[in-house]
Parts: C-alpha cells; sequence; structure tokens
C-alpha cells in the first residue's frame, strides 16, 4: 500500500491532502491519484467489516475521498465533445445505502469519459430496468456492501431478463460479497474485483 493509501486508510486528513497536492504538482495522473485512494478506501472497508471501524469513520473517510476528487476534478481528462465513452447505469441495489465503493467507480467512469447515470443506493429492480429502456445504456453495475443483499443482484439480473434487455446489456458486479461464485449465482457477466477493474471492464464492452 503506498503512503498515500495508508494516510486515507488510518484517516490522516491533513496527510491525505498534503500527498495529493505534492502528487499534483510532481504531474502524478489524477486516475493514478484516484486508484491509490481506493486501495486506502478499501483498506477503510476491510476495518469495518472486521468491526475495528464504526459507521463514523466510514462516513469521515468518504468525505476526505470527496474532498480529494473536488481538487482533482480539473485536472481529469475531459471526453471529448462528440459525446462520450459509452452509457453506464449504475447503482447500489436495494435493501443497501452503502454507496463509496459505487462512487469511486463512478468517478473513475467519468474522468474515463463514460456518461454515467447514477441511481444512488437502495435501487429496486425495477428502476434499473427503466434507466436501461430510457437510456439504451450497454452497461448496468450493480452494486452492494452487505453479504445478505447479493441475492438482490440475481432479481435484478432477472428482471432484465423478462423486460427483454438481457442480450443488450453486460452486467457488472462489485462489491466486498462479490466473487466468481457469487457472479455464477446472480447470472451477471462480470464481477470486479475493485473500481479499477469496473472501469476497464466498461472500456472493453464499448471497444
Amino acid at each position: 500500500m503506498t503512503v498515500l493509501a495508508e494516510a486515507l486508510k488510518d484517516l490522516d486528513e491533513k496527510k491525505v491532502y498534503q500527498l495529493v497536492e505534492e502528487k499534483i504538482k510532481s504531474g502524478t495522473s489524477p486516475l493514478e491519484i484516484i486508484a491509490e485512494c481506493n486501495a486506502g478506501m478499501v483498506g477503510v472497508g476491510e476495518l469495518f467489516s472486521s468491526g475495528q471501524y464504526f459507521l463514523s469513520q466510514l462516513i469521515f473517510s468518504a468525505e476526505i475521498f470527496k474532498n480529494v476528487m473536488n481538487m482533482l476534478e480539473p485536472l481529469m481528462p475531459k471526453s471529448e465533445s462528440d459525446g462520450s465513452a459509452g452509457k453506464v447505469v449504475i447503482g447500489t441495489v436495494k435493501g443497501d445505502i452503502h454507496d463509496i465503493g459505487k462512487n469511486i467507480v463512478v468517478n473513475l467512469l467519468r474522468g474515463s469519459g463514460f456518461e454515467v447515470i447514477d441511481l444512488g443506493v437502495d435501487v429496486p429492480a425495477e428502476k434499473f430496468v427503466e434507466a436501461l429502456r430510457e437510456t439504451g445504456a450497454r452497461v448496468l453495475g450493480l452494486s452492494a456492501l452487505l453479504n445478505f443483499t447479493y441475492p438482490e443482484m440475481k432479481t435484478v439480473v432477472e428482471a432484465v431478463t423478462e423486460a427483454g434487455l438481457r442480450d443488450k446489456v453486460t452486467i457488472i458486479i462489485g462489491g466486498a460479497p462479490c466473487n466468481e461464485q457469487v457472479r455464477q449465482f446472480t447470472g451477471a457477466d462480470y464481477y470486479a474485483e475493485d473500481a479499477v477493474a469496473g472501469v476497464n471492464i466498461c472500456k472493453k464492452v464499448y471497444s
């Protein structure tokens, strides 16, 4: 883990901002800085899962990350004016209100030129279907942090199938409980181990 990732994991707000400023001055790419912060956020998530961090610390880490994103916003590569790299519908499934991981993915996707339709948290299956119909997006990202909410991902995949959209949409799942077993259970096409992997899958779909 890099020094920046460690500082974010340790919730050392002052040090995080200082390191980000130094990296910006030295010409480090914004996406590289985000990837380091992402590793720190994963560390925070692990400490939360093991009971060493509480919800207040999870929220504080998200606040620090949000401020870092604000610092990087002006430096993010802009997509071409003739449109985006592609459309992605994303949201945290019904029953789960966590959005830290999802927000990291959203920021990375936007930074890579994608048009992102972020449905937020606690999203019911029909809302995902509706957004896919309205936007014509070819990628659907489903996020879950809580173990007991991943079956809801299967419900969403089934709803997309029933709506006749399954062969037109690539479904990616992500979040703490997701692995190859969960992917097979839900019927999704991919599971992303982290935010960067998720963005790379989206690039592959639209390439």
